[in-house]
């Protein structure tokens, strides 16, 4: 496992371009900004971080904007692992425990050994070129505005007496940036949840009941996507009956080959919810490359958690299925770099 060495001083330097890995060693420079509590003067704080990397850790990228499921998705990936996330031991786990306002201060080196998986999950992980460039693998979450002002509304104005004016002028002071910053990063994306409107109800404006696409971009490694009956073929299915409970207005899966931002991708879709969860096993062994370890884990997983939001529609079966993947490409990377050394010591 790879071991990081963080060395940390004041400085009014500005931030540098990661080196290249050499000889299984990488360093790189970041600069960290903060102000006084005595002064409101920006200070400026280097770290300089150098690796050895003796088995590189897989590295995950989660993007989304606020409020799309991140959080939930990382509770997902985490039991597949079979574990829960935990927090940095310095406490608040949205800080960085490793800088304080004292810029002052020289730190110590600090011996920092990185986990096996990384996940580097926010509104920007994908938004700059040198961090995508170490994802091992990456994922967006896509909520379209209309489910986004529906499921905002029922928010802020139904639980929190907000006005509708005032919930329409929030969205729209955040677009500017989340059109310039947030919404690209999906392009980059090997799999990305896209979150629409149900096509089952027409005129429906209550995002209650949703059509959700799973896109997986071909071609990437370790990579198999997901697909329904037959592998490249476009099918149409309308599970309900006699093994799937189906209330107002139904179930209905998809799926096709189809391009996306220029890349083909195959892309799986589900409209409508499940009424008993129990029944998703019907569902799941009509699906293959899910990456399962045993007959009915995707089902044994959303029992599990079926109190999570999306449990009972695509979102919840999709982060579930792209978690299996996740761990999948996960233990095909860490066998893939084992068996480099031995190859190259035969050689």
């Amino acid at each position: 496992m790879a071991i990081c060495t963080f060395y940390t001083v004041q400085s009014l330097n500005s931030i540098s371009t990661p080196t290249n890995t050499h000889l299984g060693f990488h360093q790189k420079q970041l600069l960290f900004y903060s102000t006084s509590k005595k002064s409101s003067r920006r200070q400026s704080t280097t770290a300089t971080i150098t690796c050895s990397a003796e088995n590189k850790t897989v590295v995950i990228g989660l993007a989304a904007d606020s409020g799309c499921g991140k959080s939930t998705f990382m509770r997902r990936l985490t039991s597949v692992f079979g574990g829960a996330a935990e927090p940095p031991k310095g406490g608040n786990p949205d800080s960085n425990t490793l800088i304080s306002d004292m810029t002052t201060v020289i730190y110590p080196p600090e011996l920092t050994k990185p986990p096996k998986i990384l996940v580097i999950e926010g509104l920007h992980p994908m938004y700059d070129e040198r961090v995508r460039d170490l994802l091992d693998f990456s994922i967006y979450l896509d909520i379209s505005n209309e489910v986004k002002f529906a499921w905002k509304i029922q928010r802020d104005m139904a639980e929190r007496g907000h006005s509708l004016e005032s919930i329409k002028a929030s969205i729209e002071a955040r677009k500017p940036d989340f059109d310039a910053y947030i919404d690209p990063q999906k392009q980059y994306a090997d799999a990305v949840i896209e979150v629409l409107p149900t096509q089952l109800i027409p005129d429906d404006n209550e995002g209650k009941v949703l059509r959700v696409r799973l896109i997986m971009k071909e071609g990437v490694k370790y990579f198999n996507p997901v697909y329904l009956f037959d592998e490249g073929s476009t099918i149409g299915w309308i599970p309900c009956g006699r093994k799937l409970t189906c209330s107002y207005p139904g179930i209905k899966f998809s799926y096709s080959p189809d391009t996306y931002y220029g890349n083909e991708v195959s892309v799986l879709e589900m409209d409508g919810q499940f009424d008993r969860l129990d029944e998703l096993i019907y569902v799941e062994s009509h699906l293959s490359n899910i990456s399962t370890k045993f007959y009915g884990e995707v089902t044994q997983q959303m029992l599990k958690h079926a109190d999570f939001p999306g449990s009972n529609n695509g979102t919840g079966l999709f982060q579930t299925i792209v978690g299996l993947k996740i761990r999948d490409l996960y233990e095909q990377l860490i066998a893939s770099k084992v068996g480099a050394p031995l190859e190259a010591t035969r050689s």
